[in-house]
């Protein structure tokens, strides 16, 4: 019996794969980011904080059934946040604008609903993993009448994951790896896909720290996104 089954299970498998091949897509997406961090142990954020930043890079398609997908993806996405203490001109004067970039690969499961013939409106969610590989920190502040500017690279620990410790831990150095939750919402037609994301970040910034304590200094990152069929 196996010896009959086995030859149309391989049919079945090839037909799938091949099946999978002509419906996959790729994405070229861009958009932009509403980058925040969260400021207390529940995780909420100061909206005052946030930092306008951006995001672009390939998603893929990948159909299940009609009406699921899996979409993996790798972005260059921006994160961060600013914080403004007192107004220009006067003493006391603070404003700090931390913008690092990663590289991030989320995977979403995603569910369909068709709309129209050409249309279809998605909701979806899936855990994501970035690396930090840029950015900079930029701080204004006025002493005694004196105003004073200063820009600087960010630097990230040099962090094994493999480990359970962080190698290169320091103070005003960032951990080199961040991971999350993502939601996804949106539209998609023949060619085209607008989405409203929501990344929720699960490791603290700074390094050294235990991720796990607490929902304070963590990405909170609203974006908006436009993606055209490649």
């Amino acid at each position: 019996m196996m010896k009959k089954l086995f030859p149309v299970l391989l049919l079945l498998i090839g037909s799938s794969i091949q099946v999978l091949s002509q419906e996959s897509s790729v994405y070229l997406k861009g958009g932009l980011n509403l980058a925040n961090v969260s400021i207390n142990g529940n995780g909420d954020v100061d909206q005052a904080n946030t930092l306008p930043s951006f995001q672009v890079g390939l998603q893929g398609d990948l159909p299940v059934t009609s009406f699921l997908s899996i979409q993996p993806g790798l972005f260059f996405t921006g994160k961060g946040v600013k914080a403004q203490s007192g107004q220009p001109g006067q003493n006391g004067y603070f404003r700090a604008v931390t913008n690092p970039f990663y590289m991030e690969l989320p995977v979403n499961i995603v569910f369909k609903a068709p709309l129209n013939k050409t249309s279809r409106f998605f909701a979806g969610a899936g855990p994501y993993v970035a690396m930090g590989i840029a950015g900079k920190r930029k701080l204004d502040y006025q002493v005694i009448g004196i105003a004073y500017s200063r820009t600087d690279k960010i630097n990230f620990s040099n962090d094994d994951p493999t480990t359970s410790g962080e190698e290169g831990a320091g103070y005003g150095i960032l951990k080199r790896f961040d991971y999350g939750l993502n939601g996804t919402v949106g539209f998609e037609g023949n060619n085209t896909v607008f989405s409203v994301n929501y990344g929720l970040g699960l490791a603290k910034l700074q390094s050294g720290t235990n991720s796990n304590g607490d929902n304070n200094d963590k990405h909170r990152v609203f974006s908006v996104t436009v993606g055209f069929k490649l």
